[in-house]
């Protein structure tokens, strides 16, 4: 079992990482990401950190390099056909994946999906909230707007990177539960296949594509 002590790499995962994360997953399991950006526009902004967890709680932050345009063995991980990657709100992470570095991520599950199928008895659907629900644990997300380029991330950054991604699987096991409770588990696998669609249409810069007429102000 791993200590949860995060392993910090720069540009890509090395092999031995990507055969501990494959090997995590089995057959068929679960592997948590999230990524860390200078802002939210893929086209303006740069990611700069991936973090991973795999089922044996084995964690991985990897440094993406300001230039760097491809990292073939994370490529490998994410879309591996086997693994399902759990982000939550994916559909943020995989524009920044597929626009800098061309990973297609698949497949996925989104655990803020799934709150909001789910827990429709509240409009609080935050990562924070839905750990204190489940898990009755408060994450701290005072670095959640912090310089994520720094070549050396704080420690209180490795603790918040960690964290994000440490409790997604429970998350995610809670949340099917509810879903399959609710005949709504159907709907949210829907929901996860159009994703792919989502993220073209938000690297191509199409808004309110689906509306009649864009809000008003």
């Amino acid at each position: 079992m791993s200590s949860n002590k995060p392993l910090i790499l720069r540009g890509d995962l090395t092999q031995e990482r990507l055969l501990t994360h494959l090997s995590a997953g089995g057959e068929k399991g679960s592997l948590s990401v999230d990524c860390e950006m200078m802002g939210l526009k893929p086209i303006r902004d740069r990611l700069c950190l991936v973090q991973m967890c795999d089922e044996n709680r084995n964690v991985t932050l990897l440094q993406i390099e300001p230039d760097q345009q491809e990292a073939p063995n994370l490529k490998i991980l994410l879309e591996a056909p086997n693994i399902t990657k759990l982000f939550h709100f994916a559909r943020a992470d995989l524009s920044f994946l597929r626009y800098q570095l061309g990973i297609l991520v698949n497949p996925v599950f989104c655990t803020k999906i799934a709150s909001k199928l789910a827990r429709t008895y509240t409009d609080r659907h935050g990562l924070r909230e839905v750990a204190r629900e489940f898990l009755n644990i408060d994450l701290n997300k005072n670095q959640q707007s912090s310089d994520w380029g720094r070549n050396n991330l704080s420690p209180e950054q490795v603790e918040y990177a960690a964290n994000d991604v440490l409790h997604l699987i429970e998350i995610k096991n809670v949340l099917t539960e509810m879903l399959y409770r609710e005949d709504r588990l159907e709907l949210a696998e829907k929901c996860f296949a159009q994703l792919p669609l989502m993220v073209e249409l938000d690297l191509l810069e199409y808004d309110y594509v689906f509306e009649h007429h864009p809000p008003r102000n």
